[in-house]
């Protein structure tokens, strides 16, 4: 399977009772924002298997070559979400600084350990069995280490394994700073502020990484996964706390979602390279993410449906697993490629095969390993044992 690019963060999480200048409506699962964060997933998994099929699906549209926005998306959501279910916990002291980032270390290390164990073991079995294990590349046994340890995010090189994990690495430190952030943005006393806020760090970044790097902040190295990843995260965490201080209004919120998908969508046909700066494309998306994330965050669920819901919940499983599941199912269909004649319709169909398989498979970890782990582990992490 070819080496992914960019990949978001699926983190299922629990939003709290937010605490708020005003009174605002709880939080509930099974909205705009799990259904987004369904729907980015999903793309995440079209984007990682495009090349896979007879042609690459990018030539179909832009949309399929932008990995990088779901990441955009996903980290953005887990700041807001973060804010939004332990901001208050870590004001009043319930939960202190340490235990927040071993209960979310805890969330997301297991499961990446266990894939990237299975997927060790997998290239075993196929390198015994005289397979090139699809693209032997990717798994350098000096690079494991680093990606096990999920520091690779942090300047240090592993091009190869569970790439999208790079995500998670940055996460890390993320996590580190958030009590630190949410008690700078409690300060801020008018919520209209907070974006502003967001946006300024992203800007500081942006410019880090072209003076620094040499890269727009969207194209840094995977080992460069913290400056990618940290903007985007305050951004959503300034976001959390405007909603948090009951802004704006529902009517505004509206507005800001359906306006922000009109604008992510319009951008989508605009080849990015082409433009004169990469930042012409990624600030109008950026700015669009940012309003749809708190379009639907402001927003009540009045309807909520137990199936988006499930489908969030799952998307976490589905971006540690995909590539894992790629490895094997490609390896196959393209050795079978190589050796039985098969027209072009067929191939299409094993691509779309790819799909379900690749959601099943998520929906096993998630139910027979991911989820029994985590309950094990809760009263650990909670600090009751």
């Amino acid at each position: 399977m070819n080496v992914p690019v960019q990949s978001p963060l699926p983190e299922s999480e629990p939003v709290a009772e937010p605490v708020a200048v005003k009174p605002v409506r709880a939080s509930t699962r099974g909205g705009a924002l799990d259904l987004l964060r369904l729907l980015a997933s999903l793309l995440i998994v079209i984007y990682h298997f495009g090349a896979e099929g007879p042609m690459r699906i990018e030539r179909f549209g832009q949309v399929f070559s932008r990995g990088f926005l779901a990441t955009d998306f996903f980290l953005m959501l887990s700041g807001y979400v973060l804010g939004r279910a332990y901001g208050a916990s870590t004001l009043t002291g319930r939960i202190s600084h340490g235990r927040f980032w071993v209960r979310r270390v805890g969330r997301v290390w297991p499961g990446h350990l266990i894939v990237l164990l299975m997927m060790a073991a997998l290239v075993l079995v196929l390198n015994a069995l005289g397979t090139d294990a699809h693209k032997p590349s990717r798994f350098a046994w000096d690079q494991l280490p680093v990606q096990a340890l999920l520091v690779h995010a942090w300047g240090f090189n592993s091009d190869g394994w569970n790439l999208p994990s790079w995500s998670l690495s940055a996460l890390i430190v993320c996590y580190a700073v958030f009590p630190w952030l949410w008690r700078a943005a409690d300060k801020v006393r008018h919520p209209w502020v907070l974006p502003l806020v967001g946006g300024l760090a992203f800007a500081a970044c942006e410019v880090i990484a072209r003076t620094v790097f040499d890269h727009a902040l969207s194209d840094l190295q995977f080992r460069f996964g913290v400056v990618r990843a940290l903007p985007l995260f305050i951004l959503g965490v300034c976001l959390a706390r405007a909603v948090e201080m009951d802004w704006p209004s529902e009517k505004a919120a509206k507005a800001l979602l359906v306006g922000g998908v009109v604008v992510l969508v319009a951008m989508q046909p605009l080849d990015r390279y082409a433009l004169p700066d990469e930042l012409l494309f990624d600030i109008p998306c950026l700015t669009a993410i940012a309003a749809i994330v708190l379009g639907a965050g402001r927003l009540p669920v009045k309807h909520p449906r137990a199936w988006i819901e499930e489908g969030a919940k799952l998307s976490f499983a589905l971006f540690i697993t995909h590539i894992f599941v790629g490895v094997i199912y490609w390896s196959a269909v393209h050795k079978l490629i190589e050796t039985v004649p098969i027209g072009i319709g067929w191939q299409w169909l094993m691509w779309l095969a790819s799909f379900p398989i690749a959601i099943g498979a998520a929906w096993l970890f998630h139910t027979y390993i991911d989820q029994p782990l985590q309950d094990r582990l809760a009263p650990w992490l909670r600090g009751k044992r």
